[in-house]
């Protein structure tokens, strides 16, 4: 009779255990990254490009001047395409096109599913070179792409007939990436200048001067731009405007690019640290110090910021408290800055790799379902010696 009830008391915790165990999975493995390797790629060179993750394919590049498309699932190269310089660029996908720049000083349009070279736009190859290399991030909307280059020029690119819509020239190199919103795009330059041009002319309405080169690139939220100098501060900026609204001073260059959410600024300094910043007010809201300078560009998602610092770690931290949720610990500096999908954390890193970190369950049992095993065995183990006393 004992061992009859102690099976039924087993049972009846295990079905308990069970639900809080799937429970556990659903929310750990389904919308957060557990800080475990999925799988990693080995390109030719650092990866300092960061990924762009569209329909199960990350496309990302390489300072061995190519650009991959790799199965988000299982890593494995789907297609490569080399270029004629080092891509530090991160790919833009749209309309089933992928948009990257190169250090050949061109821009590319590839096939997305096959890597077939849909148009290019450089020296000797087009009409409407760029005169540097580029580093910049491609903006696609509304069949225009927006992209900068070290010949301090911003391009508006016809997305499909590579026919130069307009340029505008700034006064240094423009390695931000391009920001559009309401028909407006937003960039900044080596001049230490943050622009706002029309997107449709390219005529400048406004520009705000800070103390040093702007190598990061805006982010538009709520009718103001964000944006970090090498003059150690973050700025928030009137988007109509360009009117200065705050800035907040950290100890080093801001190259990092903001990410905003839930009225909290996000970014990164070279002075290691990771700053949440009131959206609002500029008010520090944390920090988290890291090893090393941070150039990565924080990604927020599910409550958590993901990023990349040069002490060779990918962190993940809590939104709200800034407080260390987990790091892996890559080859080399990451400058990559990392993009989440589906609890995983695609990023690369200077150690020639691209990863994928989360959702892996390292060799154990369903993910949740060990901590239901450790529930039964616990409780049985209680009931047998609460029945013996």
């Amino acid at each position: 009779m004992r061992l009859s009830k102690l099976y039924s008391f087993a049972v009846i915790v295990l079905l308990v255990a069970v639900l809080f165990a799937g429970l556990v999975s659903v929310v750990a493995g389904s919308n957060m990254s557990n800080g475990k390797l999925t799988w990693s790629y080995t390109t030719g060179a650092p990866v300092s490009s960061s990924p762009a993750v569209v329909n199960g394919v990350v496309y990302v590049g390489s300072s061995d001047g190519n650009i991959y498309a790799l199965n988000a699932t299982t890593g494995v190269k789907l297609w490569n395409y080399m270029t004629g310089g080092r891509v530090y660029s991160s790919p833009t996908v749209a309309n089933g096109t992928v948009y990257v720049g190169s250090w050949d000083h061109k821009v590319y349009a590839l096939n997305a599913t096959t890597g077939a070279k849909a148009w290019s736009f450089g020296a000797k190859i087009w009409i409407f070179p760029t005169g540097g290399p580029v580093s910049s991030s491609p903006a696609v909307v509304n069949g225009v792409v927006y992209v900068g280059s070290g010949d301090g020029n911003v391009y508006a690119i016809n997305a499909t007939t590579a026919a130069n819509v307009w340029s505008y020239t700034t006064g240094g190199w423009v390695f931000s990436s391009p920001t559009f919103s309401n028909g407006v795009v937003y960039v900044g330059s080596s001049d230490r200048n943050v622009y706002a041009l029309n997107a449709t002319t390219g005529a400048k309405l406004w520009s705000y001067t800070t103390g040093n080169d702007v190598d990061s690139s805006p982010t538009f939220s709520n009718g103001v731009v964000y944006v970090g100098s090498s003059d150690r501060n973050v700025y928030a900026l009137n988007a109509t405007t360009g009117a200065k609204l705050w800035n907040y001073t950290t100890g080093s260059n801001v190259d990092s690019s903001p990410a905003v959410s839930n009225g909290v600024v996000y970014v990164g300094s070279m002075d290691g640290n990771v700053y949440a910043l009131n959206a609002t007010t500029g008010a520090k809201v944390w920090s988290f110090t890291t090893g090393y300078f941070v150039y990565s560009s924080p990604a927020v998602s599910n409550g958590v910021v993901y990023v990349g610092s040069l002490d060779r770690n990918v962190y993940a931290l809590d939104a709200t408290t800034g407080v260390k949720l987990w790091n892996y610990t890559t080859g080399d500096n990451v400058y990559s800055s990392p993009a989440v999908v589906n609890g995983i954390v695609y990023v690369g890193s200077a150690d020639h790799n691209v990863y994928a970190i989360g959702n892996s369950s390292g060799g154990s049992l369903i993910p949740g379902f060990e901590v239901a095993f450790a529930v039964v065995g616990l409780a049985v183990a209680a009931y047998v010696v609460s029945r013996r006393r």
